[in-house]
């Protein structure tokens, strides 16, 4: 079968390094990776993260990117012709569907966060978070959410501005936007840590990230890691697959993966030593959650020299972060209807955002209007969080690797990793019997259904990986001929 030829290409292979990285950075490395880094043991749970890194994000990252190469296309059309190519059953193609749905409703709800980010820049340049306590932030947080017209206005705001990028094209609009927003991201956050190492909590805040304490090494510590190693890098949402395919032929996968994962930790420690040593110097609590953006560090910027300046940059830096991420969400969605149904992207661009902004509205709508319905205890904003982040993208991750590692002839994803034997051979094992077992954690935890400690009954994993190639290697030759619908 002759291969797809390209319709877009990155213009370099920075062009995708950026773009993913920008993917991968979102709040979630501002706020939460710092935290539970300081919560489980500093400097080892740092450790722990990288070695799940390795263990989950490298593996099933390198997977969507060959996957979107060879198939050169939206999730649900690179998936497709990848089965065509290896002659398997068509039903594989759902496995793109639910990826690119999962992330286009994860976007849904997150422009209404990235929102909160673009109107905080601007209330603290115009004073509006003087507050003397944390307390009488969170009513000012609380207000803001509490009118429609301003919190829809900044959520739209992030759509519209979201579109305007992604309707411009792959070279002229994501690459050329990532090319100055992320090297203007990485300029503020080193700004910021030279400013939190002036403000007499550095120590403190050094401390809390990076000292070594094995004893906090819990099995709850390392869901986390997993957690945080699985759904940091944009995995089973469609993004990476759907930039993946605009790679040329011939960039190593392997190389730009790992570069990409390095970036994305470096800016998570960085954000820590950023936020941190703001928030000892003051007194704050580091174990705010997202209160720590919103509520804790505007109070410390007021109390601290020239703390507005600097607290306008760090919403700033927090906006690209959020922008970076909210563009590969939607391309996905916008790169399915202009290659599969000929629509012009600017058109792709206006069918999609018109969904978007609807399903959007809703989820805005729950923290004021429509704050009382609440189906079975969730509002329609938890709703999508629930299904997109418990649901959709764990099992989304499940069978993109079953997909990889059993479905597919071996010849293909070898050819496309471009891999020594080794290297290879290490992939393999990792995709077929590693990563199933370690997203499938990750799902369970998430619905609160592991019970056990899998660190101090490490023997359950080790049991179950080992079970998993057992059963593997007895049932390919009969499973794979089913899989690949042959």
């Amino acid at each position: 079968m002759t291969r797809e030829k390209p319709k877009n290409l990155w213009l370099s292979r920075w062009g995708f390094i950026l773009a993913a990285t920008g993917s991968a950075v979102g709040l979630g490395n501002i706020w939460k990776f710092p935290y539970i880094t300081g919560e489980y043991g500093g400097g080892a749970f740092v450790l722990m993260y990288l070695a799940c890194i390795l263990a989950i994000g490298i593996p099933v990252m390198m997977t969507e990117i060959a996957i979107g190469r060879r198939g050169r296309g939206s999730p649900i059309d690179a998936i497709g012709r990848a089965v065509r190519e290896n002659g398997g059953n068509p039903l594989w193609k759902g496995v793109g569907g639910m990826a690119m749905m999962a992330g286009f409703l994860i976007l849904c709800f997150y422009v209404v966060v990235a929102g909160w980010a673009f109107a905080y820049t601007v209330k603290m340049l115009d004073g509006s978070l003087a507050a003397t306590s944390v307390e009488g932030l969170a009513q000012v947080f609380e207000a803001h959410n509490a009118n429609p017209w301003q919190l829809g206005s900044w959520s739209v705001l992030v759509a519209l501005l979201t579109l305007w990028i992604v309707a411009k094209g792959v070279q002229a609009g994501i690459e050329r936007a990532v090319r100055w927003m992320m090297p203007g991201l990485a300029v503020m956050l080193v700004v910021l840590v030279g400013y939190a190492f002036t403000s007499g909590g550095f120590d403190e805040g050094f401390a809390f990230l990076f000292s070594f304490d094995t004893s906090k090494l819990t099995g709850e510590a390392l869901l986390a890691a997993l957690g945080h190693a699985f759904f940091t890098l944009s995995l089973a949402s469609g993004a990476i697959l759907t930039y993946g395919s605009y790679i040329p032929d011939g960039q190593s996968i392997a190389r730009t993966t790992f570069m990409v994962a390095i970036a994305d930790t470096c800016v998570a420690l960085l954000a820590g030593l950023a936020i941190f040593p703001i928030i000892f110097a003051n007194g704050m609590d580091p174990t705010a959650g997202p209160g720590l953006i919103f509520m804790s560090l505007p109070l410390a910027f007021q109390q601290m020299p020239f703390g507005t300046a600097f607290g306008v940059l760090f919403f700033a830096m927090v906006s690209i972060a959020a922008l970076t991420s909210a563009i590969s969400m939607i391309e996905a969605t916008v790169a399915y209807l202009n290659e599969k149904h000929g629509i012009s992207r600017f058109k792709a661009a206006i069918g999609a955002g018109t969904v978007l902004l609807i399903i959007s509205m809703l989820a805005m709508l729950s923290f004021n209007l429509m704050a009382g319905w609440t189906p079975l205890g969730k509002n329609f904003f938890d709703w999508l969080d629930y299904l997109t982040s418990r649901w959709m993208m764990p099992l989304g991750g499940i069978f993109i690797v079953v997909f990889a590692g059993y479905a597919l002839r071996c010849e293909i994803m070898r050819d496309e990793l471009d891999l020594p034997p080794l290297g290879y051979a290490l992939w393999l094992f990792m995709v077929r019997y590693v990563c199933p077992v370690l997203i499938l954690m990750v799902f369970l935890h998430a619905l609160g259904w592991l019970g056990f400690d899998p660190l101090q009954r490490w023997y359950w994993i080790a049991g179950a990986i080992g079970l998993l190639t057992v059963l593997g290697e007895g049932l390919r030759p009969r499973v794979m001929p089913a899989l690949a619908g042959r």
